[in-house]
């Protein structure tokens, strides 16, 4: 169960105080000590362009790294995993494209991320999906004492998925949990909730909204949130509170996750699915002007396209990375 400050009572967000024991907080798989990263895994931070978005192509424990480093420094940022759909969204939108670009890890989150990748011949460590990452975070992250707030959903649904995300991961600690109206909350009730995710004192932010309003409402708040990390996690919400089934593990290994949840929700992901043709036009068309020597331009200005011999990770390594 999730415990609540008194202090919160008279609100829809509930929450555990900062003091409580981290002692339980222990990693459900063992993991190496924060720092110990390589220095050509650190400098993969650095973006690659791939159709008009900069993509950090980075493994989950890089992001466990930059979660970290961010709690430490007491600085604020968000991390957008994007899929195909989402970087044509970044063309058609200037304000999805503003909240892309201001996002400190932009995550590769859909194989047709990756197939681009693989067409620019970068180096990579696969897709790194919403629910996914949560686990992750949630999982290893107690070993740190990361404090989590879920912030989205339906109604219930944040609730839910913050116990069963408890009962997967004992000792997890939960900040606090907050379904938002389904229609556009007033500024002042708005407001009233960042001050209360702000109370709760949680290091990550986890927000369920759907893209691209969970990237719209994460930009328009950003400089009110005081947590270190705000992540928009979309579905993550619906498959680990039980909503939706998740897509099987081996299926969604070879890449088919896409087709799972086309044949579940057939209405309304039909024409999304359709961008991944578009995408991967636009990852051919960037290949070609890089082979004449010309520019790359991305959602954070014009850059040269990068290749495997300037990448930061030996050859060796690169041609060891799994899709």
């Amino acid at each position: 169960m999730i415990d609540t400050d008194s202090s919160l009572t008279a609100s829809p967000v509930s929450a555990i105080p900062r003091t409580a024991n981290a002692a339980l907080a222990q990693p459900i798989l063992p993991v190496g000590e924060v720092g110990a990263f390589a220095d050509d895994e650190i400098a993969e931070r650095r973006p690659f362009p791939i159709a008009g978005v900069d993509f950090h192509l980075v493994t989950p424990e890089t992001v466990l790294q930059s979660v970290l480093e961010w709690r430490s420094r007491a600085a604020r940022h968000s991390i957008s995993l994007v899929n195909p759909h989402s970087v044509l969204l970044c063309r058609r939108d200037p304000e999805m494209r503003s909240a892309i670009s201001n996002s400190g890890l932009t995550l590769p989150d859909g194989i047709g991320i990756v197939l681009g990748a693989r067409m620019l011949s970068y180096p990579h460590y696969g897709r790194v999906s919403g629910p996914e990452l949560m686990l992750y975070l949630c999982g290893h992250g107690r070993a740190h004492g990361l404090r989590h707030f879920f912030y989205g959903g339906g109604e219930g649904v944040a609730q839910t998925l913050a116990q069963n995300l408890q009962v997967k991961f004992p000792g997890l600690l939960v900040a606090g949990t907050h379904t938002p109206p389904f229609r556009q909350a007033p500024s002042e009730e708005d407001a009233a909730v960042l001050e209360q995710i702000n109370l709760a004192q949680a290091d990550i932010l986890w927000v369920g909204l759907g893209a691209p309003k969970q990237e719209k409402w994460i930009e328009r708040n950003r400089s009110a949130l005081q947590c270190s990390s705000v992540i928009g996690v979309g579905a993550a919400f619906d498959f680990h509170s039980g909503q939706i089934p998740w897509c099987p593990a081996p299926v969604r290994r070879i890449g088919l996750e896409w087709a799972y949840r086309l044949f579940q929700e057939p209405a309304r992901l039909w024409r999304r699915n359709l961008d991944s043709f578009t995408f991967l036009a636009a990852v051919a068309g960037q290949r070609v002007s890089a082979a004449l020597g010309r520019p790359v331009h991305s959602n954070r200005g014009e850059l040269p396209l990068s290749s495997p011999a300037s990448s930061p990770v030996k050859a060796a390594k690169a041609k060891g990375m799994h899709a």
